[in-house]
């Protein structure tokens, strides 16, 4: 009878073993990427005569309502936003109907709010449609946001549409009705009803749908829009900076330059009173010295006063004194600006003697000397710019700069403009209708009612090389006809 027990044992022993040893996690099925579905909607998508003040969707799995106050967007916009909330299988629209306009078609975008619990999954692309009225709301508007500034296609505005009974103080106070945003220049806005409107065009820098900040770009258009109009006008916003108005915002902004008004100005401290020249002393083999800029000294701190007499130039090594003028930057306070009539591919050496400059505590600069030399005629690029007839005039202004300077701004007076010892490196170029004749561009003003001068650009650009001479026009000619070999805005080797 023992021998049977232990049998029984071993083999219990045996079989538990063997169970243990296959011991293994359970495979897992696919990962789900299917979004919810929606089931239901509570009252119906669609419906005329309708105020809605509850909306509930209901859906077959569990689901999550992740960042609704910027995905989801009810237009027209509301005072209040509506309150959009999910639970289990459900997500809860909560709309406050006394604010809801009569016979007006009202939509609501939910964009990726809602996604399922486990994977994230989001239900894209819904919109949920009701009307106040008897009909829905289909009329369209579009057109164009320019820069202003550059006269090329704006790429970070939103335009806003408010009711025509609203004065431009709108703008600064209050969300709009409609929004649209501007995809390369080019806006569109659907849905809209059929009565007049106010545009604007806002570059918000906050993100708030109000014009708030000075960091803030405007548009407006002079007249009312009406949507569907097809006899109308194309639409074109020109995005401006205005010229900053503290009175205007309540922002803390004014704060701190109420503060910087009263602020004392700080005492200069004992330390040493040091300075760096923007010239390469590396190698005076090696051409580095800009002939069509000064030098820039720029002290440790601000520049108190100044002896002329202990600072000198020569050529080279030599005792050949060279000519120099110096005077302060017109808005840096540490920096003064020598200049002398340069000469190409030409070592100079810079003598600065003790007591050159002091400082506002009475410090003193160190002497020193400095060798380097300046750039030839191969170092830079030639451009020519061929002007049609029609800019030709005090009412036209050519500006051209580079990546860092203007370095042409006058009155067209001549259909070519010839420019020499430019830096190579990419220039653009615009036209500006110089409406007040004042020789610059000039921005609008929202409250004046007063647009931005147009600007005319040169939407290309030019590359331009050392040693190398461009010629363009600044507006595109007519294709040349067949057999015609002649080649237009090419640069050509300098001879």
């Amino acid at each position: 009878m023992s021998g049977f027990r232990s049998f029984i044992v071993l083999c219990i022993i045996t079989i538990l073993a063997i169970g243990c040893a296959n011991i293994s996690t359970l495979p897992g099925g696919k990962k789900d990427t299917k979004a919810p579905k929606l089931v239901s909607v509570s009252p119906k998508d669609s419906m005329l005569d309708t105020r809605v003040k509850k909306l509930e969707l209901h859906f077959d799995e569990f689901v999550n309502v992740v960042d609704a106050s910027k995905e989801v967007e009810i237009s027209p916009i509301l005072s209040i936003p509506i309150s959009v909330t999910g639970a289990y299988k459900k997500v809860t629209v909560k709309i406050e109907d006394s604010l809801l306009q009569a016979n007006t078609t009202y939509r609501i975008s939910f964009g990726n709010a809602i996604k399922d619990v486990h994977e994230g999954n989001p239900f894209k692309g819904y919109t949920y449609t009701f009307s106040t009225g008897s009909y829905f709301d289909s009329l369209e508007i579009s057109g164009e946001v320019i820069n202003a500034v550059t006269g090329m296609p704006d790429t970070s505005a939103t335009v806003l549409l408010y009711s025509a009974s609203k004065t431009d103080s709108a703008v600064l106070q209050e969300k709009p009705m409609y929004v649209g945003k501007v995809n390369n220049g080019h806006f569109s806005i659907k849905g809209l009803p059929g009565r007049k409107l106010k545009i604007y065009a806002l570059r918000d820098a906050n993100n708030n749908l109000v014009y708030d900040g000075n960091n803030e770009w405007i548009a407006f258009t002079e007249k009312t829009i009406q949507p569907g109009d097809t006899a109308a006008p194309k639409i074109l916003l020109r995005l401006f900076p205005e010229i900053p108005d503290t009175s205007r915002f309540k922002t803390d902004s004014l704060k701190e330059i109420r503060r910087a008004a009263t602020a004392k100005p700080k005492a200069d401290s004992k330390a040493d009173f040091t300075y760096t020249l923007n010239v390469d002393t590396t190698n005076k083999a090696k051409r580095t010295k800009d002939i069509t800029k000064p030098i820039e000294i720029k002290f440790s701190s601000t520049i108190d006063s100044v002896t002329n007499g202990k600072l000198s130039m020569y050529l080279d090594t030599t005792d050949v004194l060279v000519e120099t003028t110096i005077k302060r930057d017109s808005l840096r306070k540490d920096v003064l600006l020598v200049n002398a009539a340069w000469k190409e591919n030409t070592v100079y050496t810079l003598k600065i003697h003790k007591g050159f400059a002091k400082d506002t505590s009475g410090n003193e600069v160190m002497p020193s000397k400095y060798v380097f030399r300046t750039q030839g005629d191969e170092d830079y690029g030639k451009l020519n710019v061929h002007l049609p007839g029609k800019y030709l005039g005090p009412g036209y202004v050519l500006l051209i700069k580079n990546d860092k300077d203007t370095i042409w701004q006058k009155p067209v007076a001549d259909t070519m403009v010839r420019l020499v010892l430019l830096q190579p490196g990419n220039y653009s170029m615009l036209i500006i209708t110089d409406a007040n004749g004042n020789g610059k561009w000039d921005t609008g003003d929202l409250m004046g009612r007063r647009q931005p001068e147009v600007v005319i650009p040169y939407k290309n650009g030019v590359l331009l090389k050392a040693g190398w001479e461009n010629t363009v026009d600044f507006e595109e000619v007519k294709k040349p006809k067949m057999g015609d070999n002649k080649e237009k805005d090419s640069p050509q080797k300098r001879k």
